[in-house]
């Protein structure tokens, strides 16, 4: 109860401070400060005590991304090796807090703390009320939950390795080593001597003798145990193995990266974590001792120096000078220079990297299985090698890189090790915390920043300096991305575990067996060896590709097992360079493959309405794909109804009956819908049957969309679904049937006098939707003619025609020139536009200036193509090259002007689906969207669609390449920007009506 009665006296002082005359002055921070910092012992630590006590100030309260900025005009105060100044930003008005890990977190409420919340009656007796008790079982579950959360992102690699050390004693005591599972003995057999040979490591830098030789990487090893370094470098280089393309190779650099990364982000929490249980024990001690003196003076002599108080008092007096005055961003630029503890850098990653890889190299060992090794069993082979392998850049172009290849009896065992894989960043427990600036919200202790810019400085200093209030809305749209509630589908999830442990094949996924490689023919004969060649070429590819698709699907199953029991979870979103909206977890999310968002459903239920049913059929139709999802409204949910006794079946014998669901083109989210429906109808009243299923509703060709709306381009707009019509537009069809329609033209010609004659002539019957989707798809985002021969070609291949493989080639230039020309006729405006963008992103980029413009939320996009610099870096492995992408390196001006147009879409779509998000939820929807995919209830689909069509008009009515044209002559008052294209004559209210704009 001591911190419960701290807190009474620091509210009292809080209360008397706040009802005298002088609110504004600080005259008591010194002491009230003093009184709650933590002990210190270093002079070094002097920064963190004062920062200590700004944090504790009751009655400091920093405004978020609200849209208020007296306080602190830009966004954000602190960069990412300040993550305790940036905890100042949430603090509660109305709040002292006692404990610096709650000031940093707020995640140390006790159940004690629990109970002061309720109210005692005259008697003296605690009141409560059924109401009062449902608040305090809600928020000790919601401490639980926060408190699991804490331990899943600190102790995940402290955990693994205790369960290592473990397990190694209950095989020596029970000799249980050939019992285990050869993935898991391989791990256990690794750890040991690896975490030997690092203890040995941090031993002998300890040595002043040897100490010069680890310079560079020993202090950094050195700030964790052996054991977890030991369990970090294990996981996170057999994680790479699993989500490698290249069949048991990868890069040392990017393992090294990846491995120092996570050790610095471990240092960090294991900081943390250590100096708060020190101090806690310290409060305790201090407790006893004092007895019944004043709590807030028991603690309030650190132990430190006389130089150490002088030193922070100093800092403390200038940080709250500064803070009277509102000048909050030089407080933190004071703080970020006062500080010793810096960001570790690429470099460091790197060197910690490639030393504890040469470890593993140097002590990780497999041993072939009995029967594979007859004559001696006891030999040994290295898991690991360090090898060269040539990567082709361009045509006739290699690039030699340094590589890990893994043996091939580890790399048979790798998928079947997943569930004994650390993930650290997992779906979370809780809400996310609400993004406060650009290192700070998201998972409450893992290392989270709001956007992916991989190594682009500029776009991250940009983005940093950002006025706060042009960030408002796209931060408070991605809280709410984050705040949707998730679980487990676990009927859904059945069907796949069974699938997946009779053999894969079913529903798209993958065969757990290898396709056999042909053994070398016994001949010399030259066609019959480059035959062999090519057919042995082509199985290893297959191999390879499924070995990695194996090893996906067992890391998403791992993680819906892992979360099958939970009520609820959630993902944490940022973005990418061009506004796009992530989850944060890697793996097992609503962005995935139709497995993903077959096993995923919502954790809140919503009925179904009146309408709510006919939303399930007409999801279930458009999931069912191929000429049912082109069909109106009405057609599909007859369609559905027809299927009836399908659909029964389906939900009762998933895989001994018919198996109806397995012909959908989503076969998972197929049946998952299919059991929402017969649960609905089945219950007897379906409009108050409650659905947790999300509905989702996709854009029609959306970039062509974009276009259409950019340009009011009418004619596009009505290909694209921009005007109602009486049943769905399909843009595919429309090429198809366009350049079929030149295709016959150029057939009657005379093949002697007409080069296209007979390619038209050879494929008239190969003209369909299909064959002309990618490219339409993907002339949006630029595609050139040699990108869109390639598709074509691609798709010719994959029907197995008897063309040769000249004359398909010189059809698939025809094809793709044809396809190119009919969307340039069907969608002039849009041409236009997307010309002049390329040409206004050339104009800059010739200058030697990275394109740079804000989304209409606000955000600062600058596209990050330039020439990267290569940075040398001598690690104890080997010489590696590190990019360098920062703003002194020359931009690539086509890259720059290629890109443009693309990224542009993106950014307008994003910020469609971000004021979507944000309509939703003032509206009380639950709403989830993946760029133009929005989720929500069957009930509540027609005020989504309602919104999402508001949102657009509302968009599109802002003069978006005016302001664009702008925002570059203001960035370049000197150049001269052609002139912003001609309009169509298209009415954007029609969009309201349009009943396919998103169907």
């Amino acid at each position: 109860m001591w911190r419960a009665a701290a807190r009474q006296l620091a509210r009292k002082r809080l209360e008397q401070r706040t009802s005298s005359e002088h609110h504004h002055s600080f005259p008591f921070v010194s002491n009230l400060t003093a009184s709650l910092l933590p002990p210190r012992t270093r002079v070094d630590e002097t920064l963190d005590a004062a920062l200590y006590g700004l944090v504790n100030l009751p009655w400091l309260f920093l405004q978020s991304f609200s849209g208020q900025d007296s306080i602190n005009p830009s966004y954000p105060v602190s960069s990412s090796n300040s993550s305790k100044a940036h905890a100042v930003a949430g603090l509660d008005y109305n709040r002292a807090f006692v404990s610096v890990a709650e000031a940093v977190e707020d995640d140390d409420e006790t159940e004690g703390e629990l109970e002061t919340d309720v109210p005692f009656s005259k008697e003296g007796k605690r009141s409560t009320t059924p109401a009062l008790d449902e608040a305090k079982r809600l928020r000790k579950k919601q401490y639980e939950l926060r408190k699991r959360q804490l331990k899943v992102e600190t102790e995940a690699w402290q955990k693994a390795a205790e369960n290592y050390k473990e397990l190694m004693l209950e095989m020596c005591r029970k000799n249980l080593a050939p019992n285990l599972p050869f993935a898991q003995s391989l791990l256990l057999g690794w750890f040991e001597p690896l975490r030997d040979a690092i203890q040995q490591e941090q031993k002998e830098f300890e040595n002043l003798e040897f100490r010069e030789h680890r310079s560079t990487y020993g202090p950094f090893m050195a700030q964790l145990p052996a054991d977890m370094l030991a369990v970090i470098t294990m996981h996170r280089l057999m994680g790479l193995l699993m989500s490698d393309q290249e069949h048991g190779c990868v890069k040392v650099l990017i393992a090294a990266l990846q491995i120092g990364e996570a050790v610095e982000q471990e240092v960090s929490i294991f900081k943390l974590m250590n100096s708060k249980k020190k101090y806690k024990k310290k409060k305790k001690k201090d407790l006893k001792v004092a007895g019944h003196t004043n709590t807030s003076e028991t603690l309030s002599r650190p132990e430190t120096t006389v130089e150490d108080e002088i030193k922070s008092t100093k800092l403390q007096k200038k940080i709250q000078k500064l803070v009277k005055q509102q000048k909050l961003r030089l407080v933190g630029s004071i703080l970020r220079q006062a500080s010793s503890e810096e960001a570790w850098g690429p470099a460091i990653h790197a060197k910690v990297g490639s030393r504890l890889l040469e470890l593993m190299l140097e002590t990780a060992f497999v041993r072939p299985p009995a029967d594979q090794n007859a004559h001696d069993v006891t030999e040994l082979q290295p898991a690991f090698k360090h090898t060269q392998k040539n990567y082709p850049l361009k045509s006739s172009v290699n690039r030699i890189y340094g590589v890990i290849e893994c043996d091939p009896l580890v790399l048979r065992e790798v998928d079947k090790s997943v569930r004994h894989m650390v993930m650290p960043y997992m779906p979370m427990l809780v809400k996310p915390k609400p993004w406060k600036g650009f290192y700070e919200g998201g998972y409450l202790r893992l290392k989270s920043s709001i956007m992916r810019t991989h190594g682009a400085k500029e776009q991250r200093d940009t983005v940093m300096d950002t006025p706060r209030r042009n960030m408002t809305q796209v931060v408070k749209a991605l809280d709410a991305l984050g705040e949707t509630p998730w679980r487990i589908n676990g009927r859904v999830l059945d069907v796949l575990e069974r699938m997946w442990r009779e053999g894969g094949r079913l529903a798209d996924l993958v065969d757990h067996c290898n396709v056999p490689v042909p053994d070398r023919p016994n001949t010399e004969d030259a066609s019959e060896l480059r035959d062999w060649r090519r057919a042995s070429a082509t199985a290893k590819r297959i191999n390879s590709e499924r070995h990695s698709m194996r090893c996906d699907t067992e890391l998403k199953l791992a993680v819906a097992r892992q979360l099958r029991n939970e009520e609820s979870f959630f993902y944490p979103h940022n973005l990418d360079f061009r506004g796009r909206a992530y989850p944060m977890h890697p793996h097992l999310n609503h962005l995935g493959s139709d497995m993903c968002r077959g096993i995923l459903e919502f954790a809140e239920g919503r009925p179904l309405g009146p309408n709510g049913l006919t939303w399930l059929k007409i999801h279930l139709a458009n999931l069912f794909g191929g000429k049912v999802g082109k069909m109106a409204f009405q057609d599909r949910v007859a369609y559905v109804d027809n299927q009836w006794e399908k659909i029964v079946d389906s939900v009762e014998r998933p895989l001994d009956g018919h198996r109806w669901w397995l012909e959908a083109e989503d076969p998972f989210q197929c049946l998952a819908t299919c059991m929402d429906i017969c649960n609905a109808v089945a219950s007897g009243h379906p409009e108050t049957y409650v659905s947790y299923l999300p509905v989702h509703q996709d854009g029609s060709c959306n970039g062509l969309q974009h276009y259409a709306a950019l340009g009011r381009d009418r004619h596009g707009a009505e290909s694209v679904n921009l005007i109602a019509g009486d049943k769905p537009a399909d843009v595919y069809s429309g090429i198809a049937a366009r350049v079929r329609g030149i295709m016959e033209k150029d057939a009657l010609k005379d093949p002697a006098t007409n080069r296209s004659a007979a390619n038209a002539r050879l494929l008239l019957n190969e003209i369909d939707r299909k064959l002309v989707k990618q490219t339409v798809m993907t002339s949006v985002y630029g595609v050139t003619f040699v990108g869109a021969r390639t598709q074509i070609l691609n798709r010719l291949k994959e029907r197995d025609t008897t063309m040769d493989q000249s004359v398909m080639y010189s059809a698939a230039c025809y094809a793709a020139k044809t396809t190119l020309d009919a969307l340039g006729e069907m969608f002039k405006e849009a041409r236009c536009i997307m010309t002049w963008l390329g040409d206004c992103a050339k104009i800059i980029a010739s200058t030697g200036q990275a394109v740079k413009w804000n989304t209409p939320l606000g955000l600062p996009v600058v596209q990050p193509y330039r020439k990267p610099g290569r940075h040398l870096v001598k690690t104890s492995l080997q010489v590696l090259a590190l990019r360098n992408l920062d703003a002194d390196q020359p931009v690539l001006v086509q890259r720059q002007r290629s890109a443009f147009p693309p990224n542009f879409v993106h950014s307008l779509d994003s910020s469609h689906m971000m004021m979507t998000a944000l309509a939703c939820k003032d509206a009380g929807l639950l709403f989830a969207g993946v760029h133009d995919s929005y989720w929500t209830h069957a009930g509540d689909v027609e005020k989504m669609n309602h919104l999402l069509r508001e949102k657009f008009v509302e968009l599109y009515s802002k003069p978006i390449l005016e302001n664009l044209l702008s925002d570059f002559q203001d960035q370049m008052p000197n150049l001269s920007f052609p002139e912003v294209p001609e309009r169509g004559c298209l009415d954007l209210e029609e969009v309201l009506k349009a009943t396919y704009f998103f169907n």
